[in-house]
């Protein structure tokens, strides 16, 4: 890993003791992320490091690759106890705090900037509510979402009707702008249910992460894909504050201390790989930009579905803050 922050985490497996016991204690996390990732890569060495720093009294058990379930299943399963962890997406954060897909309003936040202003302004009163559901986040970025297709450009919203469209299971953004945008046909699907849909041609339209599209393999599927991205995609690791707090404080520090240096290296290396993977796209899909006028329409859209969101679905009083934020 070039960069000095990566080079800084990855020197913690060099530079501590070698493992001289059995552990004591074991943590385990669960992500859908490939081992061999950009997510999965940072995921080892912390697995590694920490083993090695607390002389191996400490275990940072990783499943890898989604084997313990999507978004969904793994956040049951962290409330039942059968997992101390889990790097989830916003819609996994949301299964503990629904308001947390307020950030990802279409349209709202479209630069890392933004996306950081924006959740800098309600960290504390998300902290706060998902210390009181008995856990703790570390938030983290899955990058830009982007439009993709399979034949056909999607210039507007109407070039939706009559596709299939990926809509991302337990989110409640999608089917608002579904409810505008009629005649598509919706697939609701989980991130480990979307590369096996795509290869028997169960959709023809997806708005994801390109850079998470590109290292789980649905990139390859499409052939067209957005210049604009509609938003900044987040997530985070969740930890069940019960087992947090019943590691004995050496360990749990250690545990805390590396996580934070792996969530920066992820950060850094997130947003420096999402700046070229655009790049890497162009060379095997027609890159769609669209025209002032197409813009617009795709705007007044998003404008519609704040709107209705603010009707029910979050507080109001949420949104407009979050509004305030992105200007």
């Amino acid at each position: 890993m070039p960069r000095p922050l990566l080079l800084a985490f990855a020197l913690l497996c060099a530079l501590v003791a070698p493992q001289v016991a059995t552990a004591t204690e074991s943590v385990s996390l669960a992500t859908v992320a490939p081992k061999n990732s950009i997510w999965g890569n940072v995921f080892s060495v912390w697995e590694k490091a920490v083993t090695k720093k607390t002389d191996g009294k400490l275990e940072l058990k990783i499943y890898f690759n989604g084997v313990q379930g999507d978004d969904g299943a793994v956040v049951g399963k962290l409330k039942a106890g059968q997992l101390d962890a889990a790097a989830v997406s916003s819609i996994g954060l949301a299964q503990i705090h629904k308001p947390v897909l307020a950030l990802q309003m279409p349209g709202l936040f479209r630069t890392w900037e933004a996306i950081d202003k924006g959740r800098n302004a309600v960290a504390a009163e998300f902290d706060a509510a998902f210390e009181k559901e008995g856990f703790r986040v570390a938030w983290g970025d899955l990058g830009r979402m982007r439009g993709m297709s399979k034949g056909f450009a999607v210039r507007r919203p109407k070039d939706l009707k009559g596709k299939k469209v990926l809509g991302w299971r337990n989110d409640v953004i999608g089917p608002v702008v579904y409810q505008i945008v009629p005649g598509a046909s919706i697939v609701s699907l989980g991130p480990t249910e979307v590369l096996p849909t795509l290869r028997t041609g169960g959709l023809d339209v997806m708005t994801a992460p390109t850079l998470a599209a590109e290292q789980l393999q649905w990139t390859p599927h499409f052939d067209h894909i957005s210049k604009e991205a509609t938003l900044m995609a987040i997530g985070g690791v969740v930890w069940r504050k019960k087992r947090l707090d019943a590691l004995p404080g050496d360990l749990r520090t250690i545990l805390e201390d590396t996580g934070k240096i792996a969530q920066g290296a992820i950060k850094k290396k997130v947003r420096d790989e999402d700046d070229a993977v655009l790049e890497r796209m162009k060379k095997k899909m027609t890159v769609v930009e669209l025209t002032d006028d197409e813009q617009k329409e795709w705007r007044e859209l998003f404008v519609k579905v704040g709107e209705r969101l603010k009707q029910g679905t979050f507080d109001p009083k949420l949104v407009d803050k979050l509004v305030a934020a992105a200007k």
